[in-house]
Formats: C-alpha cells, structure tokens, sequence
C-alpha cells in the first residue's frame, strides 16, 4: 500500500488561502480503472483510493504513515514567487 503526502494547495479561483495549512495524504490505486460495460463509466474495486486523511503538519502525516507501515512518498510545496511589476509596465 503506498500513499502520497502533499500540502493542499490554494483554490486557483479564489483570493482566499482557507485550508491551505492542512497536509492530505492520499493512497495511490492499486488497480487500473475500467468501463462498466453497462453504463460506460469508470471504476475500480479499490476502495482505498477513495480514502483522503487530513493533518495539520507534515510531520504528523509522515508519522502516521510510518506507524501504519505505509509506504508515502512526501510532495513539497514549491516556494511562492510574486512578480512585482508596476501598472504603467502594461503601456510600454
């Protein structure tokens, strides 16, 4: 069973940062998905990849995995850069 660790990231349509501090981890599928061959829609019988755990650290993520023996691969949030530009540089 292995799982991934990653900082939920901000909404891109919103200005707001709520929820941003808290880390998911989430299992990876184990099966491939497949078309119901009545309905056409896609599907898998793992149940695990529905399973999303919240923490408030990175670090209590990371123990819970190592508890459990679950095998997690941690995604770090790459650092926010903010370009600085001044309104006037939109008519040069």
């Amino acid at each position: 069973m292995s799982a991934r660790i990653y900082q939920r990231p901000k909404n891109a349509m919103q200005s707001g940062k709520a929820l941003t501090d808290q880390w998911i981890l989430e299992f990876e599928q184990s099966e491939a998905r497949k078309a119901d061959p009545l309905m056409g829609w896609t599907g898998s019988g793992d149940t695990q990849a529905q399973v999303q755990l919240r923490f408030p650290s990175k670090e209590e993520a990371v123990a819970y995995a190592a508890k459990y023996g679950i095998a997690a691969r941690v995604h770090t949030t790459p650092n926010k850069t903010l370009k600085i530009q001044a309104y006037a540089d939109n008519f040069k």
